[in-house]
């Protein structure tokens, strides 16, 4: 089979010999890589077409007077280039596909975090003593607006007033991160 030889109709002798070996032996080489790729039929067909490239890549193994048929040959082509593929596969990470990015959460690293922490301990010292108390103890240690007036001996009323006034200066001072102190 040489790939220079041109027959009447504008074809090679060795497209012709291709085309032969693909209906003799396509089906059983497909069937083998089908049940190989675990069912899936584009990979399979993937694989069969890299099979007869090779084959094509290496016409003496097909013409080799060793054995009576080239089909053994090419399963056992097909049956490494499986393996080949699946090994593949498994040294990557899995692919992720767009609509599991778009719905997944952004996670800020940590050099962000520790910008708008600095960032938010610039505007804290700018608030009034008073606003700075409530602020700490109501949104930075978690206290209830009852716990923080009578740790400060102050109404209930002042601490809501006062951590109301806080946040708006807050939101003044921190223009981009308004969204998170409301």
């Amino acid at each position: 089979m040489t790939a220079g030889t041109t027959l009447p109709l504008g074809t090679t002798t060795a497209e012709h010999e291709l085309a032969a070996l693909q209906r003799e032996h396509g089906r059983p080489l497909f069937a083998l890589l089908l049940r190989l790729c675990d069912g899936d039929r584009q990979r399979a067909e993937d694989l069969v077409q890299e099979t007869f490239v090779r084959a094509w890549q290496h016409p003496e193994a097909l013409r080799a007077d060793d054995f009576d048929s080239v089909r053994p040959w090419l399963l056992t082509v097909g049956r490494r280039l499986a393996i080949d593929a699946r090994r593949a596969r498994q040294a990557r990470p899995p692919e992720v596909g767009d609509a599991i990015l778009e719905n997944s959460r952004v996670i800020a690293d940590h050099a962000e975090r520790s910008a708008a922490a600095l960032d938010v301990r610039k505007a804290v010292k700018t608030l009034t003593p008073e606003h700075r108390e409530v602020l700490v103890l109501v949104y930075f240690h978690g206290a209830s607006v009852a716990e923080a007036a009578q740790a400060l001996g102050i109404p209930p009323g002042t601490v809501k007033s006062r951590a109301y006034y806080a946040l708006r200066a807050l939101r003044r001072v921190l223009p981009g991160y308004a969204a998170d102190l409301r």
